[in-house]
């Protein structure tokens, strides 16, 4: 993070706290919150040119939901491990924690894999588990008559707390934002939940939200 960059649109009138800064891009999480102006905008570029702002709609939506998880699950100061890939869900995940280093002053360590986390001595570990990774979850679970357990029900790893930014977010708005086609599910369980999930979305709105309330209330009883 530059400092610099984050000094320049501070001074510009910018809430840096509702903006993702990532090398040479500067990606909108809250257009509203973050006053970033087309006029703040041209200001900010004659200062940093090279430097890319991405007006995405679809990434402000998965940052609205994924705030709304995060919001109750991390405190400020903490050391938040994520692994650190090329995968399309932990970029999204490195984008969306990024300006929570200003909101909440937490840390975000890397690493290849989790158990790096205890060498690193995080606090808690993100997790790429999307909402459509725990509908399919659920469907896979019910369709092969086994009792229902969510994914995102573990709460611990090694002492480590658990966090699930997207656990709100389809799966189908990341891939959007990052312009490709959505992957398929390589184990024949899970693509026969995923293309159930496919087919009962085109009869119900919202399906993967309602499973996932549903599976929560269950979990809760």
């Amino acid at each position: 993070m530059d400092k610099n960059l984050v000094k320049s649109l501070q001074n510009t009138g910018v809430d840096t706290r509702f903006v993702s800064i990532m090398d040479d891009k500067i990606f909108i999480n809250n257009l509203k919150l973050s006053r970033f102006s087309r006029r703040k905008e041209e200001l900010f570029r004659r200062r940093f040119p090279q430097i890319e702002v991405i007006r995405s709609k679809i990434f402000q939506k998965i940052c609205t939901r994924a705030s709304r998880n995060l919001a109750h699950r991390i405190s400020p100061k903490e050391r938040i491990f994520v692994v650190n890939n090329d995968e399309p869900l932990n970029i999204a995940l490195k984008t969306i924690l990024e300006p929570y280093q200003r909101k909440y002053g937490i840390e975000i360590v890397y690493g290849d894999n989790i158990d790096e986390s205890i060498d690193l001595n995080a606090d808690s570990i993100a997790l790429p588990i999307t909402l459509d990774d725990e509908g399919e979850n659920i469907l896979n679970l019910i369709l092969n008559g086994n009792k229902i357990k969510l994914l995102s029900s573990n709460n611990t790893y090694k002492g480590k707390k658990l966090v699930y930014p997207l656990i709100n977010v389809p799966r189908s708005w990341i891939y959007s934002w990052k312009g490709i086609r959505p992957e398929i599910t390589n184990e024949k369980s899970y693509e026969d939940a995923e293309n159930l999930l496919k087919f009962l979305e085109s009869l119900i709105p919202n399906v993967r939200e309602n499973l996932l309330k549903s599976a929560l209330f269950i979990h809760n009883e």
